[in-house]
């Protein structure tokens, strides 16, 4: 019993100490270039050139000021490179006559995020920054951002706006205050919102298993895994489902809706339960999906796994949940479509060239449907600081990156790129998913598929056949070559495992909302720290499952009814 409340001492502590972190940045050390965006402009010509365009070259130099997120563990910069001076800041300069300048750099994640809201704060803007919804509006209210309005429609190129609309409206409704466009939306792919099950087929083949469905099939499989050797190495070393690692999340929430992965999300989805949305309750108006029963009914579910050692009993203060993935320790996660080859599963097979890792939309529901929660196609904004001269070189930088990402060195991390956004077409990968087949089928040829806005269409096609051995049809790992060459495998791999469970119906939940009210500016902190810290007790068995009773009562006293009422006001 005590090492049992040791164990959850320390689960919580780790949890705490990085809860505010953004689940994007503590889930994955490498993301998709699928997903890399352009960003915005603004005013008026820019002094020197003659015509004013989406990529006209400034005849003077322009100088623009920014704030910098960096990833510590990339390593992929050459000797004599930096953030400020690498192979995109030059080809900037080349292209646009534009000299980047990083006033601030910080950690991404939290550390960032802190660095934003002190900027904010001050009132000491960089020249652009890349920020969040709750930032955007913070500096908006506070009349530190460039209308942006004008410059948008006049330098931001056919790609760029092409993208937005496919998100028929809704990016610019996000970004728009009082008829104004105040900050460049970025737009994900639809596909970045969905979470499903990548499991080991191998170790099914060998057990005699077929890939689980419902949940039942889930707990069965899990148990299997954990009890069968599947590995055969004769030792019970073996973890049935991978966990959030520290910081990492229980579940998205419809702050952070994308990129959770190793949580939990569908087997919440499974019950209907949607723990951080905003949903519809049975009366039709708006309540909070933390708070429904059916919540509660996936949480006995969790807390039953996890007392019967199907979870990792490290979950939430393990460092890198990856690691299990890699060195052949577990089963199953939970993630995106990109969290397999752009994850784990480059190292996983390099040291078990059989691991077979397969993605499932499941576990399905009790009428055999898969009903994920969906994300926002915004949740980054690119702002430019009022009074900048050139707010125009912003959008600029972005529209290069959108034209000319596929030029790139892929051995040097996009995320050096300065103020880039995520950046894709609602239907990018389902384009390059259902065009590959046609390149394998020979009905496509790579020259067919320069597409505006998807940049790395033409690139796919051209190397798809290298690592994407016949037959063509079947992608397990026995026929494919990620030797031939690894980036490439990388995003076919994602693209043809991952995508394709995605070209089945399924049922979409979207939040009613993704953005803060103004009760959620003091109450939020304290609100999501009770929800997370109550949540994971009931799951390890630390605190009874009727505590989700008492939670819900001390939540809608502490804020939430508060914030459910403004909520509903801002839809009327």
């Amino acid at each position: 019993m005590r090492k049992s409340r040791k164990r959850l001492m320390l689960l919580l502590a780790g949890m705490m100490v990085v809860m505010s972190a953004c689940s994007e940045g503590n889930n994955a050390k490498e993301s998709p270039k699928a997903s890399n965006a352009p960003a915005q402009t603004s005013t008026a010509q820019t002094a020197g050139q003659t015509e004013a365009g989406p990529f006209t070259k400034s005849a003077n130099p322009i100088t623009i000021r920014i704030g910098k997120d960096v990833d510590a563990a990339d390593k992929s910069l050459p000797a004599g490179d930096s953030p400020e001076s690498n192979q995109y800041t030059r080809y900037i300069k080349e292209n646009l006559n534009i000299d980047t300048k990083i006033v601030w750099q910080a950690a991404s994640g939290k550390d960032y995020d802190q660095k934003v809201n002190l900027s904010i704060a001050s009132n000491d803007l960089p020249d652009a920054l890349v920020v969040k919804d709750t930032q955007f509006r913070q500096m908006v209210k506070s009349g530190q951002l460039a209308d942006l309005t004008e410059v948008y429609q006049k330098y931001a190129s056919p790609a760029l706006k092409h993208i937005i609309d496919t998100t028929q409206g809704l990016a610019l409704k996000s970004v728009t205050v009082d008829g104004k466009m105040y900050a460049l939306p970025n737009v994900t792919t639809e596909s970045d919102m969905v979470h499903m099950m990548w499991i080991r087929k191998d170790w099914l083949d060998k057990l005699g298993l077929e890939p689980p469905k419902t949940m039942d099939d889930l707990e069965k499989v899990a148990k299997a895994f954990v009890e069968q050797d599947p590995d055969g190495n004769g030792k019970a070393d073996t973890i049935g489902i991978t966990g959030p690692q520290l910081g990492g999340l229980l579940n998205a929430d419809f702050i952070n809706p994308n990129n959770n992965n190793y949580g939990f999300d569908p087997i919440f989805a499974s019950y209907h339960s949607y723990p951080g949305f905003w949903v519809k309750g049975a009366d039709g108006k708006t309540t909070y999906g933390s708070l429904q029963p059916e919540t509660k009914q996936a949480l006995s579910k969790l807390r039953d796994l996890y007392a019967k050692g199907l979870i990792d009993k490290e979950m939430t203060i393990r460092k890198d949940a990856q690691e299990l993935i890699k060195n052949g320790t577990s089963g199953i996660y939970f993630g995106l479509w990109w969290a397999g080859g752009y994850g784990p599963l480059a190292d996983a097979i390099k040291n078990n060239p059989k691991a077979n890792w397969q993605a499932y939309t499941a576990p399905l529901d009790v009428n055999g449907e898969f009903t994920p929660h969906m994300g926002n196609p915004t949740n980054q904004y690119l702002v430019v600081r009022k009074g900048y001269e050139h707010p125009e070189a912003a959008i600029q930088m972005e529209n290069l990156l959108l034209r000319d990402e596929s030029k790139f060195d892929v051995k040097v991390a996009i995320g050096n790129y300065p103020l880039r956004i995520v950046f894709a077409p609602m239907d990018e990968m389902d384009v390059t998913y259902k065009m590959m087949k046609e390149v394998l089928a020979g009905t496509k040829k790579p020259e067919d598929l320069d597409l505006p806005g998807y940049k790395l269409l033409k690139s796919d096609a051209e190397k798809v056949k290298k690592v994407k051995l016949e037959p063509y049809d079947k992608y397990d790992i026995q026929y494919w070559d990620p030797n031939a060459d690894l980036g490439a495998w990388k995003r076919m791999y994602s693209t043809f495992v991952g995508i394709s469970p995605l070209q089945k119906p399924y049922k979409k939940t979207y939040s009613v909302t993704y953005s803060q009210t103004k009760t959620m500016e003091s109450r939020w902190a304290s609100l999501d720290k009770l929800e997370k810290e109550t949540f994971l007790k009931i799951i390890m068995g630390a605190a009874p499952l009727d505590t989700f009773d008492k939670f819900v009562q001390d939540w809608k006293k502490q804020g939430g009814d508060q914030i459910i009422a403004e909520i509903e006001e801002s839809l009327k």
